[in-house]
């Protein structure tokens, strides 16, 4: 697919001595969902505010669709729908005006049909001639994607769409943006919530101290990062790891548990050779009974924290 937004050396300065970003370097796909994670104070913010057009980079350049955000920024703007953190809506205006006006803000005329679509696929369509001010604070933030997506953007910033919100409504939300990428939407999106970013991303970006750590395709970082556990339950607790198992395993990540019952061996998934065999081959030798085996996988959550505690 080929880049709708393309970031090249972007670097952000403030008066005050702070780096907000690093010589970062992205391009982004029309038609994906990226998630963007990294935490607070990482730069990610800032990333997206200068690619919307709110804040001015110190040196490198940014298209949207071909269009410079500098030199064409009418043309690479209205391309662009940015949800912000901040719920900030006109509290005694009606659902529907709002929509409307921000679409005329963006010169775009009238066109109710495809509002009552917009607003029906967000669940708001029966609420259209509610104030905001009666709405809860899940049907606000419906509202703020409704007003990014009143001029029919192709692509949408949502910076941390579901915080502060119930697990069941961020489901929903998550529902929401699965149906905009099917409709062609390209999203680029902020979050915490690790579970968020490997429920729907097809891409993972870290961002850590004002650097893009990396970019890769969900599947590929899980795999070039992932690592397996191998949890082994003895027949018999033990004080120590047996010498010989001990001196054969070194430094492949084998570990006795506090109560003696559990030998805990991580290995790499990308490895030709787990080690596993050998490990219970050495077991066996030891006269060390085994009661259970189980595995579990690193999560997104362990690839994540791994990448920002590496950071130098």
């Amino acid at each position: 697919m080929a880049a709708i937004i393309s970031v090249q050396n972007l670097s952000k300065s403030y008066a005050s001595g702070t780096v907000a970003l690093t010589d970062v370097a992205l391009d982004i796909e029309a038609g994906e969902i990226l998630a963007l994670l990294g935490p607070n104070g990482a730069g990610k913010t800032t990333l997206i505010s200068i690619i919307c057009g709110l804040v001015t980079a110190t040196s490198g350049r940014v298209t949207v669709g071909g269009h410079d955000i500098v030199r064409d920024y009418r043309a690479a703007r209205a391309m662009i729908g940015l949800v912000p953190q901040e719920i900030a809506l006109e509290t005694f205006e009606t659902v529907i005006n709002t929509v409307r006006f921000t679409r005329g803000l963006y010169g775009r005329g009238r066109d109710d049909a495809y509002l009552e679509r917009l607003l029906r696929s967000l669940t708001l369509w029966d609420k259209r001639d509610a104030k905001l001010i009666e709405l809860s604070g899940g049907m606000k933030r419906r509202v703020m994607i409704a007003k990014a997506l009143s001029h029919q953007p192709a692509i949408l910033f949502l910076d941390e769409p579901t915080a502060g919100v119930d697990v069941n409504l961020r489901r929903e939300m998550w529902q929401v943006v699965r149906d905009l990428r099917a409709s062609g939407v390209t999203i680029i999106l902020t979050t915490h919530y690790i579970a968020e970013a490997e429920e729907m991303a097809d891409r993972i970006g870290v961002v850590n101290k004002g650097r893009l750590l990396l970019v890769r395709d969900k599947t590929e970082l899980m795999h070039e990062f992932g690592r397996k556990r191998l949890c082994v339950e003895l027949a018999e607790p033990l004080a120590a790891l047996p010498a010989e198992v001990a001196a054969e395993m070194a430094g492949r990540g084998l570990s006795l548990s506090p109560d003696g019952q559990h030998v805990l061996y991580e290995y790499d998934t990308r490895a030709d050779r787990s080690g596993i065999a050998r490990l219970l081959a050495g077991f066996a030798a030891a006269g060390l009974a085994v009661r259970d085996l189980s595995t579990e996988e690193t999560s997104l959550e362990d690839v994540f924290l791994r990448l920002v505690e590496e950071t130098p």
